[in-house]
């Protein structure tokens, strides 16, 4: 399992781009796709809602749990993907491409966010 160098990663197993134009990615990793097994269900916050680091912004539901989705920063909802919502399983496929959650204009990156090194070494032990 490769986790992409370019993004920053939450020991809750979300994933963050580099933000561009303000504006960042958020998605759960493979890790975390493959522990949930068959995503059936996605449930997104909505956009022009504020999400806070660390805190519960949504739902994956699989055929073996229900699992939070905790948003990496702290910011404003400025788009959802609405493909994961009618086909949740692109989660498990493709979750650091087409698999992404939502985008969310933070204030700032949190410093406790974890490299792709770092968090590989997580996810081993």
């Amino acid at each position: 399992m490769s986790n992409p160098q370019q993004l920053s990663y939450t020991k809750e197993h979300e994933w963050l781009s580099d933000a561009e134009d303000g504006v960042s990615t958020v998605g759960i990793t493979e890790h975390a796709a493959n522990a949930l097994g068959d995503v059936v269900f996605v449930q997104l916050p909505e956009v022009g809602d504020t999400v806070t680091a660390g805190e519960s912004c949504g739902e994956l539901e699989s055929t073996k749990s229900v699992s939070e989705l905790y948003s990496p920063v702290t910011g404003e909802i400025t788009d959802i993907n609405q493909d994961v919502v009618d086909d949740p399983a692109l989660v498990n496929s493709a979750p650091f491409e087409g698999g992404w959650l939502f985008k969310v204009r933070a204030a700032e990156k949190p410093e406790e966010l974890l490299s792709a090194d770092e968090y590989t070494a997580y996810t081993a032990g």
